[in-house]
C-alpha cells in the first residue's frame, strides 16, 4: 500500500492511496485544474481512480468532486447524509457513478479494505477511513473537534496516520478572526490542536507505527516548525521515541508529499 498527500489545509484537502489494482482519491477539495498538477506531481493519473471517497461536505474537501467524477467517469462514495448535503453542491452526477459508503462500514476491492468511522466536526456526518492491506494499516483523521475513546479503538496501531493537527491555541485565541470563528474551531465540533492531537496519537501509537503526517494545518493558527515541535515535545514527554520509534512528517496546502510505502 502507498500513499501521498496531496494537499492539506483550509485551502483544500485530498489524499491519494493505491494497492495492487486500485487507487482512491479521498476528498478532492482543489479545482479539477489543480488537481490534475497534483496528480502530474506524483506520477499518477486520475483515470485510473477506482473512485473518490468524501469524507463530508465542506468545500474545502469537495470542490473538485464532481469536476473530476464527471471528466474520468468515476464513482463517488459518501454516506447518505454527506450525499444529501453535497448534492446541490458538486453539480448533477449520473445514478451510475453515486454509491453509499454507511459510517462504520467496510467496502473491500480486492486485497484493499476501507473501513468507515464517525469524527465529530460540524457537518452532516462526517466521518474518515481506514485503509488495510493484509496487516498493514493506514489510518486518515482529521476535521474532529477531539478524539473519542471509539475512535481511538478504531485508528489504534496503524502504520501510518494522517492526523489533524490544525492550530495552536495561543495563535488562535490572539489572531485576528472573529470570536464566533475562534469559538467553533475550539469547540467539540470544531479542530482539533497541536497539543490535544499529541495526547490522542500517543494513546493510539502501537509497536508497528511509522510515520505520522501532520496535516490539516491552520495557515493562520499554526506554523509547521511549530506543529512539529508542539507534536513532538508532547509524544516525547509521554514516552513515544521520536525518529528511532516514530518519524513526523510535514503536509502541504500545495505540494504533494512523497509517495510512501506501508
Amino acid at each position: 500500500m502507498r500513499f501521498s498527500v496531496l494537499a492539506s489545509g483550509s485551502t483544500g484537502n485530498a489524499i491519494f492511496v493505491e494497492s495492487g489494482e486500485h487507487s482512491f482519491l479521498v476528498d478532492a477539495g482543489l479545482s479539477g485544474k489543480q488537481m490534475e498538477g497534483l496528480f502530474q506531481s506524483i506520477e499518477r493519473k486520475m483515470s485510473d481512480l477506482t473512485g473518490i471517497l468524501v469524507t463530508h461536505e465542506h468545500s474545502d474537501h469537495i470542490k473538485g468532486v464532481g469536476i473530476v467524477a464527471r471528466k474520468y467517469k468515476l464513482p463517488i462514495y459518501a454516506n447518505e447524509k454527506t450525499w444529501n448535503a453535497m448534492n446541490p453542491l458538486i453539480g448533477e452526477i449520473p445514478t451510475e457513478q453515486k454509491f453509499q459508503f454507511d459510517m462504520e462500514t467496510v467496502k473491500t476491492f480486492g486485497n484493499l479494505s476501507i473501513e468507515s468511522f464517525g469524527v465529530s466536526h460540524d457537518a452532516a456526518e462526517p466521518m474518515f477511513y481506514v485503509f488495510h492491506e493484509g496487516e498493514k494499516k493506514l489510518v486518515l483523521i482529521t476535521d474532529t473537534g477531539y478524539v473519542s475513546d471509539r475512535m481511538k479503538g478504531i485508528i489504534s496501531n496503524a502504520d501510518s496516520y494522517v492526523f489533524e493537527s490544525n492550530h495552536d491555541v495561543q495563535m488562535l485565541r490572539m489572531g485576528k478572526y472573529p470570536w464566533n470563528i475562534k469559538r467553533r474551531i475550539l469547540s467539540d465540533v470544531g479542530h482539533v490542536c497541536n497539543e490535544d492531537a499529541a495526547i490522542a496519537m500517543s494513546e493510539v501509537i502501537g509497536d508497528r507505527t511509522k510515520h505520522i503526517y501532520l496535516a490539516h494545518l491552520s495557515l493562520d493558527n499554526n506554523m509547521k516548525d511549530l506543529a512539529r515541535m508542539s507534536v513532538g515535545q508532547t509524544l516525547e514527554s509521554r514516552g513515544v521515541g521520536l525518529g528511532e520509534q516514530v518519524n513526523l512528517f510535514d503536509t502541504d496546502p500545495r505540494i504533494p508529499t512523497k509517495m510512501m510505502a506501508i
